[in-house]
C-alpha cells in the first residue's frame, strides 16, 4: 500500500517526528559535521554539545551555556516546510490526532498544528526561575545582561528556556499524552528520527494499532518492524501523499 491508501483507510493517525523534520527548514540535525554534536562544533567549543547542554553545565557555567545556546539552538528566521504543512493539513481533514515532537523548533504550531506535544519543551517558551513569569523568545534575548545571560527585568533572576536539558526528566503529563495517543492510534507514521534515543525511541512499544510508517533517509532499527518504509525526503513524501489523499477523497464526494 502507498502511503496515501494507508492514511485513506486510517481514523486516528499520529505522527512522531525527530530532528530530520526540521532540516528542511535549515536547522541542522545532531550528528552531521555541521550539526550539533558534529565535528565542527567540538572545534568551536571547548566542551562537547552534551556537556553545555546539561542542567548542571547550566548551573555552573551559565554565561558559557546561554552563549551555547543563543548561537546553536536558536533559529529565529527557520520558517515551516511541507512537512510540517502537510502534517496541519491531515490535521485539519480529521485524519491525523496528535503531532509527538523530540524538536523544540515550534515550527509545527507556526505551520498550523493544533495538538503537538513538544517531548523536550520549546524555545518560544521561557520562564523566571523565581517567580515562573513567562516571557517569549524575543523578550528573552532582549533581557541579557553584559554576560549574554537572560534576566527577568524585574528581580533579576535568570530566565530559563522551557527545554529539557540533559540529566533532566522529560515532563511526566507530555509524555502520558504522548503513550495515550499512541495507544489509540491505528496508523503511527515516525519521520525524520534513528530511533536510537531513549526515553523517545520507547514510545513505539505502545502502539498496536494497523500501520507502522518509518519515513527517514536512514535505516533504523524498526525497518524491519514497519508496514511502509520510505527512505526519502519527509518533506515531499508526506506532502504527496497528502496531495493524493485530497485527490482521491474529491473523487468520492
Amino acid at each position: 500500500m502507498t502511503l496515501a491508501e494507508i492514511l485513506k483507510d486510517s481514523k486516528r493517525v499520529v505522527f512522531f517526528g525527530g530532528a530530520g523534520v526540521s532540516t528542511e527548514s535549515n536547522i541542522p540535525d545532531f550528528r552531521s559535521a555541521d550539526g550539533l554534536y558534529g565535528e565542527k562544533k567540538e572545534r568551536k567549543y571547548p566542551y562537547p554539545a552534551e556537556t553545555m547542554l546539561s542542567h548542571s553545565f547550566y548551573v555552573s557555567h551559565p554565561k558559557e551555556f546561554f552563549n551555547f545556546y543563543f548561537n546553536e539552538m536558536i533559529y529565529e528566521d527557520a520558517v515551516p516546510n511541507d512537512a510540517h504543512r502537510a502534517l496541519a493539513e491531515l490535521e485539519k481533514m480529521g485524519k491525523l490526532t496528535a503531532v509527538i515532537t523530540q524538536n523544540i523548533d515550534g515550527l509545527h504550531q507556526k505551520a498550523g498544528s493544533v495538538n503537538v506535544l513538544e517531548l523536550h519543551g520549546s524555545v518560544l517558551r521561557n520562564y523566571c526561575t523565581r517567580c515562573h513569569k513567562f516571557f517569549t523568545l524575543e523578550e528573552t534575548i532582549a533581557n541579557r545582561n553584559k554576560d549574554g545571560i537572560p534576566v527577568d527585568p524585574d528581580d533579576g533572576s535568570i530566565i530559563k528556556p522551557d527545554v529539557v536539558l540533559y540529566e533532566e526528566g522529560l515532563d511526566q503529563n507530555v509524555l502520558y499524552q504522548a503513550v495515550r495517543q499512541i495507544e489509540s492510534a491505528d496508523c503511527m507514521i515516525v519521520g525524520g528520527t534513528s530511533l536510537v534515543v531513549y526515553p523517545a525511541a520507547g514510545l513505539l512499544q505502545y502502539f498496536h494499532g494497523k500501520y507502522l510508517v518509518l519515513i527517514n533517509r536512514d535505516s533504523t532499527p524498526y525497518d524491519g518492524q514497519a508496514d511502509l518504509v520510505i527512505h526519502d525526503s519527509i518533506g515531499k513524501v508526506l506532502k504527496a501523499a497528502v496531495e493524493d489523499l485530497k485527490a482521491s477523497e474529491k473523487k468520492t464526494d
